[in-house]
């Protein structure tokens, strides 16, 4: 039984990470780490948790036989700072995406893993989800022929005053929601993007976009001459799908993205339509008894660092091609690893949660 500590009891850990956790049979929640004590103190009573920290406590709590591993969902920019620290006392670390938000800090997390002989994984949760990994396999194996473009909608209207609309939290449309756009392109493609450009809007006449862009429009060129487009918004309907047109056929998968509602495939060939409605299983509970049995018998995550790492350089030059309105190139390692059938789980839905 692996035993966590959750580090930021914000909205994410309360609404998906925390009422996972039990369902998976190999995990617990041990610890809580927060800024808000009475919140934290709240949430432990209803879980059953044992001991809540405030962040000046977190050392203390990595020093303490309590605790394998954490699962961190601070604020962006306070995710190497945590993960360094509980790298570097020698626990595992689970990291929300996007990983960090630089090159250089995404590197030192990296390296602080290695050095200590711990895991770090990205917080990717639909690697281990079965309707993903069937469109990954159908496409795999040549179902719709040669995959040559992408398209993604991903949007909804966020309510004003959430942390995701703050630039100091690196808040915005594409590192939040765009980055499922680009994981998704990524693995589809099996490749790494080489060019980006972009283009970003921002109305003048809603304040919930004072500091960040509402939407972005995003086109990126992969080797082989194969493209992907996507759009997302924090202002716009609430839209989640990607579509892949191959060469005989196309996937469309809507939803393709949410955690709150199951995933649906339909699957154009020359032999007809088939359309597919997937089980509907607790995303965050399959990454999390995932991540368990890889610390419980030594295996490295495939959604490790480096993957975390290799959609946060396409992040950043598609961050720079908005800025300057110029194309941008991205050079990135080819990834030794794709989510695999092997890498699912099938953890039933949590049906007790608390939300603050």
């Amino acid at each position: 039984m692996i035993r966590y500590a959750v580090v930021g009891a914000g909205w994410i850990a309360q609404e998906a990470f925390m009422p996972a956790i039990g369902q998976t049979g190999n995990s617990h929640l041990a610890a809580i780490v927060s800024g808000n004590l009475a919140a934290a103190q709240k949430l432990a009573r209803f879980y059953g948790i044992e001991k809540v920290v405030r962040y000046d406590g977190f050392d203390a709590l990595l020093q303490s036989d309590l605790i394998d591993a954490v699962y961190i969902s601070v604020p962006n920019p306070m995710h190497a700072e945590y993960a360094i620290r509980a790298a570097s006392a020698g626990k595992h670390v689970m990291v929300e995406k996007p990983i960090a938000t630089s090159v250089a800090d995404a590197e030192a997390m990296i390296s602080a893993a290695r050095d200590k002989g711990v895991w770090l994984m990205t917080s990717y949760r639909l690697h281990h989800e079965p309707g993903t990994i069937a469109a990954l396999d159908a496409i795999r194996e040549g179902r719709i022929g040669e995959p040559r473009y992408i398209s993604a909608l991903f949007s909804f209207q966020s309510e004003r005053g959430n942390h995701r609309l703050q630039a100091g939290n690196w808040g915005g449309p594409l590192q939040d929601i765009g980055i499922y756009c680009i994981n998704a392109a990524r693995h589809i493609f099996a490749a790494e993007p080489i060019q980006v450009v972009a283009m970003a809007s921002r109305p003048s006449n809603d304040p919930r976009f004072n500091e960040i862009d509402d939407a972005i429009a995003v086109t990126l060129r992969f080797p082989g001459e194969r493209l992907a487009q996507f759009y997302c918004s924090f202002g716009a309907s609430e839209i989640d799908m990607y579509r892949v047109v191959g060469t005989r056929g196309d996937i469309t998968m809507e939803p393709g993205f949410r955690f709150d509602a199951p995933m649906r495939m339909l699957l154009n060939t020359k032999e007809g339509c088939e359309a597919i409605k997937f089980p509907h299983y607790d995303h965050f509970g399959g990454q999390i008894a995932y991540f368990s049995q890889c610390i419980l018998d030594g295996t490295a995550p495939e959604p490790d660092g480096e993957e975390g790492l290799a959609d946060l350089i396409v992040l950043l030059a598609t961050e720079k091609a908005a800025r300057t309105g110029l194309p941008q190139a991205i050079s990135s390692p080819s990834r030794p690893h794709h989510p695999t059938a092997d890498m699912v789980r099938t953890i039933p839905l949590a049906t007790r949660k608390l939300l603050l």
